[in-house]
């Protein structure tokens, strides 16, 4: 096998097309330490983003690892690659379940060990929101706790890809909080939680069958589809008000991906009404949140 084949594999394992959700977070953070305290270590940057990747591969292995051993992974016959059901990497004969543990706990603490360097390096309180990103990431699907089968995964996604890293980078930079960076940490919140919403469309049937009843399997998919629109305008509206505050008008081009937003919210409504296929709703929601997220950071940064 060659190389560039195996590292396409190895992507795959850990899912590296959704790591735009640890690199958002990280730019808008760094971008308001740099909009508000003009501060910026790019040394610190680097490490930050570092750790928050690694603990997204652990994050991302660990629940593969946990969806298939309480089976909901396996009965997901018709998976949505690369949206939905997992990297199918233990279904496939990828990787044994046992590496795929190994992987993920590795990662993680490899993460971990970079978020102690730099609690080491800029304060206590950064530790707190460490903690609390490495508990959504870990309890996501892993016993006992199992936050996405209780109705709490999309919380975890949004606090752990959104607020609490968002919160996090701007402390590594600014040596302190800012009420500001968490304002500017809920449109990126939202936005992500949409794309785990709209990709839990796909597994709805299989999840609901091993009682991962997330928000889209409690809900239902019509009543689903009118929450993930509120999520999608409700992110634009608070960008806006960042934008406000920011007293900048150059956050603003973070609304160039709202067309991308309607695109995904009309898609939705007609595979729920008509039946037609989730991809393009799938595909528009990651489009927008990176498109979104990175213009946002840019025009902090401006």
């Amino acid at each position: 096998m060659s190389f560039v084949s195996q590292l396409a594999l190895a992507g795959r394992v850990v899912r590296a097309p959704f790591f735009t959700a640890s690199i958002v977070p990280v730019l808008v953070g760094t971008a308001v330490a740099w909009h508000y305290a003009k501060l910026f270590d790019a040394t610190l940057f680097l490490l930050t983003l570092i750790g928050m990747i690694a603990i997204h591969t652990g994050a991302n292995v660990l629940n593969d690892y946990f969806d298939h051993l309480s089976g909901a992974d396996e009965a997901q016959t018709r998976p949505l690659r690369p949206f939905a059901g997992g990297s199918r990497a233990i279904q496939d004969g990828i990787v044994t379940a046992s590496t795929m543990l190994k992987i993920g706990a590795v990662a993680l603490a490899f993460g971990i060990a970079i978020g102690i360097y730099l609690v080491w390096r800029v304060g206590l309180p950064l530790l707190l929101i460490g903690i609390g990103g490495v508990f959504c990431a870990y309890f996501y699907t892993a016993p006992p706790i199992q936050l996405a089968h209780r109705g709490l995964g999309e919380l975890a996604v949004g606090m752990g890809f959104g607020v609490l890293p968002v919160l996090g980078t701007y402390y590594v930079q600014a040596h302190g909080f800012d009420w500001r960076a968490l304002l500017a940490s809920l449109p990126i919140a939202l936005l992500i939680a949409a794309v785990l919403w709209v990709n839990e469309f796909p597994d709805l049937e299989s999840d609901a069958q091993v009682g991962k009843n997330h928000l889209v399997v409690r809900l239902g998919k019509q009543r689903a589809a009118i929450v993930y629109a509120f999520l999608i305008l409700g992110a634009f509206v608070i960008m806006a008000i960042a934008v406000i505050v920011s007293g900048s008008p150059y956050p603003l081009l973070g609304w160039l991906a709202m067309p991308l937003g309607i695109r995904a919210i009309v898609a939705l409504q007609h595979h729920v009404r008509n039946g037609a296929f989730v991809a393009p709703a799938c595909a528009l929601t990651i489009m927008m949140h990176l498109t979104a997220g990175v213009l946002f950071a840019l025009g902090l940064a401006l």
